[in-house]
């Protein structure tokens, strides 16, 4: 029984490694690699539209960033044209304490004048320049 059962052992063997030492046959093979590649198309395509995507909300957050730039260089714009219409004013304001009577008030009546109409310039210039 020793005999029969090595026996049959070693035929057994020698079919597994003969079965596992044969290649596939060319249609097999023709057909994983096809398999292959669409599966790498595939993978291909979605990480082309992935990038696509990605590189369009980069160009949303930069334009977004941009316009949140310009509104703020705006703003600074018109904080510097406010701080130097009141430096004006006080020296024109100065300069009327010069003049004597009625036309003191009138020389500041017009310094005040002058100031607000440049703080209205530079709201107006701040205004048109935010997004």
């Amino acid at each position: 029984m020793n005999i029969k059962t090595l026996t049959s052992a070693a035929v057994l063997t020698l079919l597994a490694f003969t079965g596992c030492g044969r290649g596939e046959s060319p249609a097999e093979t023709q057909a994983d690699v096809a398999e292959a590649q669409a599966d790498g198309n595939e993978q291909l395509a979605e990480a082309g539209q992935d990038a696509a995507e990605d590189m369009q909300q980069a160009q949303q957050n930069v334009h977004e960033e941009q316009q949140a730039a310009a509104g703020d260089a705006a703003v600074a714009r018109h904080d510097v044209a406010v701080a130097k219409a009141e430096a004006e004013h006080k020296v024109a304001v100065e300069k009327c304490e010069a003049v004597m009577g009625d036309q003191r008030q009138a020389c500041k009546d017009s310094a005040d004048e002058a100031l607000e109409q440049s703080k209205a310039q530079a709201r107006a210039e701040r205004d048109a320049a935010k997004p």
